[in-house]
């Protein structure tokens, strides 16, 4: 009886670590569509091109482009779309801020 007991006992800790992953990965989705308001996840096929890229490229909302080891306010603005560039001017992160 004791076997069995404790193989319920894994069982349910089993069902309940599913559900609560399951919680936490749909928590983080949620997260991150709120965080969302300048609309980097469109832009997100930009990453491991080089800044470049971006020239010529219409977007409507305020957008700024940070080269590396380059100065930048610190002032942090949900609508202002932000490019990250890297050693090699590549961009490395889409980010609203």
């Amino acid at each position: 009886m004791k076997f069995y007991g404790k193989t319920m006992m894994l069982a349910a800790l089993l069902a309940l670590t599913a559900c609560s992953s399951s919680q936490e990965q749909a928590n983080s989705q949620s997260a991150e569509a709120e965080d969302d308001t300048c609309g980097a996840v469109q832009y997100q096929n930009y990453v491991g091109k080089p800044l470049s890229a971006l020239d010529g490229v219409n977007i409507p909302q305020q957008v700024r482009t940070i080269p590396y080891n380059s100065a930048v306010t610190m002032d942090f603005n949900l609508k202002r779309l932000n490019f990250l560039g890297d050693s090699e001017d590549k961009i490395i992160r889409v980010y609203c801020g």
